[in-house]
């Protein structure tokens, strides 16, 4: 088995991030699921339905939450969720961490949120006139 991932974000990116990332890479090696938060709705709703994933998503080896936003609803929602130790929050989800992650399917979930947090960051880049690709 391996660590369950839970994208928790405003409406139109999670699921429109995961299935570009399984687009890139052919494959989703690790159970996903997307949950996007309107507007206008009660926090209460998608409280519950984050809860109700996690459990799908906890096979006994931890829950991955990635958010879009810090300090937005969809993060501030999944803050509340992280009293337990088998549940690790990212926010600031973009295209290079979820592909990173997917790449290490076999990690554990404390490597796995440290693998989150490099393909974020590294995957952020300043590109100048003239930079090689090389």
């Amino acid at each position: 088995m391996s660590v369950g991932l839970l994208l928790v974000t405003h409406e139109g990116i999670a699921q429109n991030m995961l299935d570009t990332a399984k687009k890139i890479l052919g494959v989703c090696p690790l159970a996903t699921r997307a949950l996007e938060v309107p507007l206008d709705i009660e926090t209460d709703i998608i409280q519950q339905q984050a809860i109700n994933y996690i459990d799908i998503l906890n096979k006994d080896h931890g829950v991955l939450m990635l958010t879009d936003l810090y300090g937005s609803t969809p993060s501030n929602i999944c803050h509340q969720l992280i009293n337990q130790a088998d549940i690790k929050l990212v926010s600031g989800l973009n295209l290079p961490m979820l592909v990173r992650i997917l790449n290490y399917p076999q990690l554990n979930l404390q490597d796995m949120t440290l693998k989150a947090l490099s393909g974020g960051h590294d995957g952020i880049r300043l590109c100048d006139y003239g930079d090689s690709y090389a």
